[in-house]
């Protein structure tokens, strides 16, 4: 059974809709309001009416009252007494003996026949008749020994409807101002209730872009805002995680690219500097080719690691050859040997990334070894292990615990350059595929680096 699309909203109502949050809300309080003062107001005029109408009942009945006052029903024959001001009781007066007519206001014209009617259908009852303006009759029995009677007031309801209408504009002018002042109060008190909203925004976009340790979470914020400073303090997290991820990036792939672009400049200069043979202007073009491919490889073996690729793929790599073409790519004059107790020695990873993890430690080596570096690689029961040893000055002991943090390091003013990332970028890609790189502190003199990798 195939569901029913909703029916798209016309295109006027969405010119319509309000655009922020504040009007929005404001006009579903205006909304509300409107209905609810519409009620009231309904409700108000209904009761207002009711009791005009009952008000004029009563007069009538006063006034019926106060005439039955002047007939004398004791005999068989209904007779009107005369007194003195009868005249005002006479006004709108009808008084009948049975259906029998006794007196009647003058110039009454057809109300007569309205009272005639009234008084016809006995007991107490009112009408209202429409008779040159709207008049209210009700008709009064008088009972009495031997006879009866029947008393029919009139009274006009023009002061009434006129009190009504008034009434009725009122509150309708009540409700407007009412409703004016409600969608004022509503858009003020939305505004500032949405107010820490729109600071912690502006607050959320200004910590973003200058990456500050500042947070939500350590201010003050109602209870309802709670939750929004927790997703604001995850976005600006996952936000600075991204910027150092970059700028780590960044950073590692300027510190491995250095080494071969040093080399093509070299090449580059030296070729440059006289005529050169053929056989020389192939042997550097194949120096610059190797440096070219080398920075290629580079670039990937970072480029998937940052985008957390397979570097766990399967794969090998033959240590030993990979030590020796690491070793030529330095052309250090530090005299450098590469030892292994088995030839045919292979690591569960692939040559580039093993590469990558070499490469970092032994630049580090021939930069601070006096005169000799030794890299030896052996097999041991949970994998392969490299040894990188130099006879420098080693790791001040009180900076080994942040050997290993990236841009750190021991004495910035040795005259290396260096941006102390080589050692961070070995360690972070070893662990990435089960290995781990160490510093041993108890190689004395000089430093000696471990690096476990997996077997082949």
């Amino acid at each position: 059974m195939s569901g029913t699309r909703p029916r798209p909203r016309p295109a006027f109502l969405h010119r319509l809709a309000p655009r922020t949050l504040r009007g929005r809300l404001s006009l579903v309080a205006l909304t509300t309001a409107t209905l609810l003062m519409l009620v009231l107001t309904v409700a108000f005029n209904a009761v207002a009416g009711h009791r005009l109408q009952h008000q004029a009942d009563d007069e009538l009945r006063t006034r019926a009252a106060a005439v039955a006052t002047t007939i004398d029903t004791s005999g068989t024959t209904v007779r009107v007494l005369e007194t003195s001001h009868d005249e005002l009781l006479d006004t709108n007066v009808w008084i009948y003996a049975g259906r029998r007519l006794l007196e009647e206001p003058p110039n009454a014209g057809p109300l007569t026949r309205v009272a005639d009617a009234l008084a016809g259908r006995g007991g107490r009852r009112c009408v209202i008749a429409d008779v040159h303006g709207p008049l209210r009759l009700c008709s009064q029995p008088v009972s009495g020994e031997k006879s009866r009677a029947t008393v029919v007031t009139a009274l006009d309801l023009s002061p009434y409807r006129s009190s009504a209408d008034t009434l009725l504009l009122g509150s309708l002018a009540l409700d407007a101002v009412m409703l004016a002042c409600t969608y004022a109060l509503t858009r003020l008190a939305v505004g500032r209730a949405l107010r820490p909203v729109r600071t912690m925004t502006d607050q959320a976009t200004q910590w973003s872009a200058v990456t500050s340790e500042e947070r939500f979470g350590s201010m003050r914020h109602p209870a309802e805002l709670a939750r929004l400073g927790m997703s604001l303090d995850a976005i600006l997290d996952r936000i600075r995680t991204l910027l150092r991820h970059e700028r780590q990036l960044t950073g590692e792939l300027s510190h491995e690219l250095r080494t071969p672009l040093s080399r093509i400049i070299a090449e580059l200069d030296w070729w440059q500097t006289r005529p050169r043979t053929t056989d020389q202007t192939r042997a550097t073009h194949q120096v610059i080719a190797d440096a070219t491919e080398s920075m290629r490889t580079i670039c990937d073996t970072l480029l998937n690691d940052a985008r957390g690729g397979t570097l766990t793929a399967p794969g090998t790599a033959e240590v030993l050859p990979t030590l020796r073409r690491v070793a030529e790519l330095l052309d250090t004059p530090i005299h450098l040997t590469v030892t292994t107790d088995d030839p045919r020695l292979e690591a569960g990873v692939p040559p580039a990334l093993l590469e990558r993890i070499v490469s970092p430690l032994l630049t580090n080596a021939c930069r601070y070894a006096h005169s000799l570096v030794a890299v030896r690689a052996y097999r041991t029961p949970d994998g392969v292990r490299i040894d990188v040893i130099d006879d420098g000055p080693g790791v001040p002991p009180s900076f080994s615990g942040r050997l290993f943090e990236p841009g750190q390091r021991a004495d910035p003013r040795d005259g290396h350059r260096g941006a102390g990332l080589g050692l961070p970028l070995a360690r972070r890609l070893a662990r990435s595929v089960g290995g781990e790189v160490t510093y041993d502190p108890g190689h004395t003199p000089g430093a000696r680096f471990v690096i476990s990798l997996p077997g082949g």
